[in-house]
């Protein structure tokens, strides 16, 4: 009896016994729709949900910490996208988990399956299509393989489809600015408010809507905009001078009309000397 079970135990998933349990994470900015999900994974057995997250930075946070099977992703979520997930990760070289996309609008099932997803399901959930999905996701792991080179192609693709000209909206003097990338000077945060200027004796000055540096960071243009410390992020093409400071390290002179200085952490001095080939 014994060597049978031997014999048979590398593939009991496949002679009746209960399959390997996933572990999955939950990503959607809406709470109703992660209960929603998170009930009919606890009912469809061998899906033990280890995380959730309501935002994208949370998303490639929780997939880098839990290193899940399985991570069920909304598409449309404010700062990172779902794709933009997929981007982060990839660019952070955090090995991708199946993903399932999720979302009320089937306008994005055609790049879903370009990003090379295990499955797509819309909203409100189907207790039958998410079992779908998750004997399909389970299938992927049995059979093996990474997507990584077709999610690779279809990043790449994104991004040349992205506009870069897309407004930023400033909240000044009681009104509502839209002003162009290009413009920004600078960003900085403090107490949690993010303020903003532009460029220039007549510039603007405001703040921002979004609730982090990261979460702005990620609607500006990476090749004009950079983390010059924690707490600044500036458009290269306003620095108005470069500061050597103390101990080696700089601070930059932007162009705004009060000539705003701001400071280099250590781990971006090597950045600026690329920068400006100091």
């Amino acid at each position: 009896m014994t060597g049978t079970a031997s014999a048979v135990n590398p593939v009991d998933h496949q002679c009746g016994s209960s399959p390997m349990p996933l572990s999955a994470i939950i990503v959607d900015d809406e709470q109703l729709a992660r209960d929603e999900l998170a009930f009919l994974l606890k009912n469809a057995g061998d899906v033990n949900v280890v995380a959730q997250g309501k935002n994208g930075l949370e998303a490639v946070s929780l997939i880098r910490e839990h290193n899940p099977d399985l991570v069920f992703l909304d598409v449309q979520m404010p700062g990172l996208d779902g794709f933009g997930v997929i981007k982060k990760l990839l660019d952070r070289k955090v090995p991708l988990p199946k993903i399932i996309f999720a979302t009320a609008f089937d306008q994005y099932a055609v790049k879903a399956f370009e990003v090379n997803a295990v499955d797509y399901i819309l909203k409100p959930f189907d207790k039958r299509r998410v079992a779908q999905s998750i004997e399909k996701a389970r299938a992927k792991i049995e059979a093996g393989g990474g997507p990584e080179e077709k999610f690779d192609t279809l990043v790449r693709m994104l991004e040349s489809q992205k506009p870069q000209t897309a407004k930023i909206l400033i909240k000044a003097s009681g009104r509502l600015f839209l002003t162009d990338q290009k413009d920004i000077c600078y960003a900085t945060i403090e107490d949690g408010v993010i303020s903003v200027a532009t460029s220039g004796h007549s510039g603007l000055e405001g703040q921002s809507n979004c609730r982090t540096l990261e979460e702005l960071y990620e609607t500006l243009d990476a090749k004009l905009f950079w983390r010059a410390h924690r707490s600044f992020l500036v458009n290269i093409n306003h620095i108005r001078e470069v500061v050597p400071w103390f101990k080696s390290s700089y601070q930059l002179r932007m162009d705004d009309k009060k000539q705003t200085e701001i400071p280099v952490s250590r781990a971006q001095t090597r950045r600026l000397r690329e920068l400006f080939n100091l």
